[in-house]
């Protein structure tokens, strides 16, 4: 099991440049899974459409295949918004379009970008921009009765050992780069338990796309795919209080790292399912 070389992310999007003629400035961003390929190009204020986007695929992955990059299978898309654009242009070229936040690849690159390339840039827009409306949440939907599991548990793993994870017998997974931290960092997560069926819960949890774990009031909640968010267990005050503190410290010493696993029992040393997530903002 490797990481995500073979899963493209995509971003095509207006920045915060103004051209010549003073209209908003949009850009393709491109890039592998595992940060090993990056591809970028701007694209006319006349010509954001799917058209325009299957053609520049199309380069990227002749960019790709003469870096010896791997070809993608999957493309995920992570802007609502861009969903339709993206699906038509990717269907051209032969690439499955998957509706996710789990770009943390990308969205490091682009927060990059907005730190010290923009602001370099002709046409730079200067100043705090509003930020882009942000929907509503919705209530978290209880996890089918069918992969809820026995029961699960708190567990925390430091940043170190994670670097390993990609040898540890697992049936379904979702690795990603590590950030830079420190090897002591302490990541949490959870762990859920099912005697009979691990296996079909982890398939199930695959099939979400997971993206982080955050407590709401007193409910612990995984969001996944664009927009969906599941709801895992109620919790208890100090629980609650907890775990809240837990994440916060993964946000500021581990680069917001957090795990998902499935296992058959507490002590079951195999994973039926086991996903490095990453609490990195929407930007």
């Amino acid at each position: 099991m490797s990481l995500p070389a073979n899963t493209w992310e995509l971003d095509f999007y207006s920045r915060p440049l103004l051209d010549e003629n003073g209209k908003k400035r949009w850009e393709a961003l491109i890039c592998s899974g595992d940060g090993s390929f990056q591809w970028q190009r701007f694209c006319p204020a006349d010509s954001v459409n799917s058209i325009w986007l299957k053609t520049a695929l199309s380069d990227a992955l002749a960019a790709a295949d003469e870096a010896s990059s791997p070809a993608p299978k999957r493309l995920r898309c992570w802007r609502s918004s861009m969903r339709t654009m993206v699906q038509r242009a990717a269907e051209g070229v032969g690439l499955e379009m998957v509706p996710s936040r789990r770009c943390y690849a990308l969205v490091e690159w682009l927060q990059q970008r907005e730190a010290s390339i923009y602001p370099e840039m002709e046409g730079h827009l200067n100043g705090p921009l509003a930020p882009p409306p942000q929907p509503l949440q919705a209530a978290p939907l209880p996890l089918p009765e069918a992969v809820r599991g026995d029961s699960w548990g708190w567990a925390s793993l430091p940043a170190a050992s994670l670097a390993e994870a990609s040898e540890w017998p697992m049936d379904f997974s979702g690795l990603v780069p590590l950030p830079n931290t420190k090897a002591e960092a302490m990541v949490p997560g959870v762990r859920l338990f099912s005697s009979s069926r691990a296996l079909a819960l982890a398939g199930w949890l695959s099939g979400l796309e997971p993206v982080r774990l955050e407590v709401c009031g007193q409910q612990l909640v995984l969001e996944a795919g664009l927009e969906d968010r599941w709801l895992v267990s109620d919790l208890q005050n100090g629980e609650a209080d907890s775990a809240q503190q837990a994440l916060e410290a993964a946000r500021q010493e581990a680069g917001g790292l957090q795990f998902l696993a499935v296992q058959s029992g507490p002590d079951a040393t195999e994973f039926a399912g086991f996903w490095l997530l990453r609490d990195l903002p929407d930007v």
